[in-house]
Formats: C-alpha cells, sequence, structure tokens
C-alpha cells in the first residue's frame, strides 16, 4: 500500500508545527481527521513518526529521516501540477510548423518570432515545403499548423491572415510593363510560364476558371516547379505569369509587377481541426493579433 500525498501533506505539517492542534487550524480540517490520517501513514509505512504527549508532537528518529524524503515528494507533485497547469495553458510543449516556399520568406520571422517572445518555452519546429507535402502533413500529424495560400480543401480549417494583390509578372521592358494595372485578359496573347498541374491540381482547377471567365486559354510554353524558377523564366523573357505582390521579394531585377484588376491573394494559417494542442491555440492567437497589427509582407 502506498501513502497518499495528503498523508505526507498531514505529517509534514504536524512535523513543522510541533502540534496536532496548530496543523489542524493550518490546513483548515478537524484535529481528529488529521491526527486518524497521520496514524494511517504510519501504519502503512509500519514505522512510528511522531511522539505524541500533552505538549504536542516530536519527530521520531524515523520521522526526522523520513521528513525531507516527504517534503521532497510534496515538492516532486507540486511541481508535476504546475507542468501540467502550464503544459494545459499551451505555455510549454512542441509545435510543428510548416510553411509554404513561396510564403515563408515573409511570414515565417515574423510569425515565429512573435511566438517566441510570448511562448518562449514552446519548442517550434519549422519546414519549408511545397503545398502537397504541406497538406499532407496536416493530415498525417507531422505538422500541427501551416502558412500557406488556401489550399482549397475540406477537411482542413483555415484563418486568413493576409490579403494582398495578385500581379501580372512581366519582364523589364516588356510593352505592358509600365501600366498603372492589368486586367488579365490584357494578357491573352502572351507566352506564360506556370507551375505544373500536378504541383496542387485544386490550384489549377481555381486557375483555369479564371482564365476561362478572362475568355482565353493561356499559351503555356514552360513550366517550373517553385516560384523563384518562375520569375527567372519572366526575367529571361521566356514568358509571362501571375503571383502575388509579396513574390517581389524574391527578385527584384529583371521583372516588373503590375496589380490585375481585382485579383487578391489570400495567406491562411491552416490546421487539422482533430489537432488539439493548448499550445496550437496560442499559437493561433498570436498570428491573429500579429496579421491585425502589422504588414506581414512588410516585416518579413
Amino acid at each position: 500500500m502506498t501513502p497518499e500525498l495528503r498523508q505526507l501533506r498531514y505529517f509534514v505539517a504536524v512535523a513543522e508545527h510541533r502540534s496536532f492542534t496548530r496543523a489542524a487550524d493550518a490546513l483548515h480540517i478537524a484535529q481528529q481527521s488529521l491526527s486518524q490520517q497521520v496514524t494511517v501513514l504510519e501504519r502503512v509505512l509500519g514505522a512510528r513518526l511522531l511522539d505524541r504527549d500533552t505538549r504536542g508532537a516530536r519527530l521520531t528518529e524515523i520521522g526526522r529521516m523520513f521528513l525531507p524524503e516527504a517534503r521532497a515528494v510534496l515538492a516532486r507533485a507540486d511541481e508535476a501540477v504546475a507542468v501540467l497547469g502550464r503544459a494545459a495553458r499551451g505555455e510549454i510543449g512542441r509545435l510543428n510548423l510548416a510553411f509554404l516556399s513561396s510564403t515563408a520568406n515573409y511570414m515565417l520571422p515574423p510569425v515565429v518570432r512573435a511566438f517566441r517572445e510570448r511562448f518562449p518555452d514552446v519548442e517550434l519546429t519549422t519546414d519549408d515545403v511545397s503545398i502537397s507535402e504541406l497538406v499532407a502533413g496536416l493530415r498525417d500529424g507531422r505538422y500541427d499548423a501551416a502558412f500557406t495560400r488556401p489550399p482549397l480543401v475540406d477537411d482542413l480549417a483555415t484563418k486568413t491572415l493576409v490579403t494582398e494583390p495578385v500581379c501580372a509578372v512581366l519582364p523589364e521592358g516588356h510593352p505592358l510593363a509600365t501600366r498603372a494595372e492589368l486586367r488579365l485578359r490584357d494578357l491573352a496573347d502572351e507566352p506564360w510560364v506556370l507551375t505544373p498541374r500536378t504541383s496542387w491540381p485544386p490550384w489549377h482547377h481555381k486557375y483555369d476558371q479564371d482564365f476561362h471567365h478572362a475568355g482565353f486559354e493561356p499559351n503555356v510554353v514552360q513550366r517550373a516547379t517553385s516560384v523563384s524558377n518562375l520569375l527567372g523564366l519572366v526575367a529571361a523573357g521566356v514568358g509571362v505569369t501571375r503571383l502575388a505582390a509579396s513574390a517581389h521579394s524574391l527578385r527584384r531585377t529583371g521583372v516588373a509587377f503590375v496589380p490585375l484588376t481585382g485579383d487578391h491573394a489570400d495567406t491562411v494559417a491552416a490546421w487539422h481541426p482533430d489537432t488539439n494542442k493548448p499550445a496550437l491555440h496560442n499559437l493561433l492567437d498570436v498570428v491573429t493579433e500579429l496579421a491585425a497589427t502589422t504588414d506581414l509582407p512588410q516585416a518579413g
């Protein structure tokens, strides 16, 4: 039979007050209950811990040896409860975060910085990944949250953090590069460079709809797997493309960004609805506040 924590607390209180009466008052319990529990503790341990007389209570030799051990057990129990409380409040733990490659350059620094300042004891790991890897990681639990363009799937929860213009990206010196704004249909006769259709079918389905509404099917002359590669192809004069305005930070020479009328792109926090980590809720609170007070594309 193992002693109960309350019995250890009662014993320590009597030892410190040297009196059952004073210990009972300090613990706000009846003296009879206190005496009974200490007696039960002695029976469980098979040793007398206290000598009782009219002058109070004194530790026996075994009691003196046991007192620091009882205090240590109680202190460790208090520490465990404190750790549990911090974990329940999301103040400690671990979060694995994914950042879509095209948003990592401006989302990762302010998000990680703000969260670490608020919750320094939560360990963060970060990965810079493609959209397919990001969605798969959220679904299988490798990632607790991600920062991405909307994945356009039904099984993940998302919260919009940033809305920014979408731009036509043209080679410098292109006849349309000096325009203040363009419509998508203005690019109907241009050669296009886009990502592979297999990179993320939901996005390409949306692109198809946008081009259809603009009244044309793009002449795709080359496909590239990353935003950096797309920008390089545009700078080389291979074709034009269409990207969020923040992509300009990845290449500032050889290309021109011209806003497309009525077109915008969102950056969202995404997570699986079944993820139930208190630290995740804190992360979402921090990034929501951050997005409301900071120009994230500029902060990165």
